[in-house]
């Protein structure tokens, strides 16, 4: 399992905890680095389910991931520090997305999935799933107001917190923080 070395190093220094107080006292340890801008909940909050379409046009829901943790990320291909961020996402989602983790990059393209599937064309994006919704419905109903903006889910979907502006998400305190999420999930 790629969380393994991970895993090892919270559970060694303490970080994984049994219980929602601990985990969120525990989980501003995490916040250095790349990560230092994330804004975490004192405990977990219900995150509301909304729909996006896939590459082949299929409409989605956020439900259909439940059960792994999600790092929800809206962007757009007109977005400067999105278009910096991609690269980082995509690599995560190579190296720790499986069973209990996926990268879900939602684009906020109003001119379509064609615009987005060209941009990972160009951006030799390989890991991520193109998807994208053109009613930008899915970033309002997450709250979300400016671009590129990423939200944790727990595996039960509740969201754990979120960042606001672009990342190194493939960075060590980045999977640090993700690892713990799924360790306590």
């Amino acid at each position: 399992m790629k969380f393994t070395g991970l895993l090892f190093l919270l559970t060694f220094t303490g970080l994984v905890a049994g219980t929602s107080t601990a985990f969120s006292e525990n989980l501003s340890a995490l916040l250095t680095g790349e990560m230092q801008n994330f804004a975490p909940y004192d405990s977990p909050r219900p995150f509301k389910d909304f729909t996006f379409l896939n590459a082949k046009g299929e409409e989605e829901r956020l439900s259909d991931y439940q059960g792994k943790v999600i790092l929800v990320n809206f962007w757009a291909t007109w977005c400067g520090p999105c278009k910096k961020e991609m690269p980082s996402l995509d690599r995560l989602q190579g190296e720790l997305g499986g069973e209990d983790f996926v990268v879900l990059a939602i684009g906020q393209d109003l001119q379509g999935m064609e615009k987005v599937k060209g941009f990972f064309e160009r951006r030799k994006i390989r890991n991520l799933a193109a998807l994208n919704d053109k009613t930008v419905k899915s970033g309002r109903s997450a709250g979300v107001f400016g671009l590129p903006a990423s939200i944790l889910l727990n595996a039960n979907g509740e969201e754990i917190g979120r960042l606001v502006g672009p990342a190194e998400w493939d960075a060590p305190e980045a999977k640090a923080l993700i690892s713990h999420v799924v360790a306590g999930s």
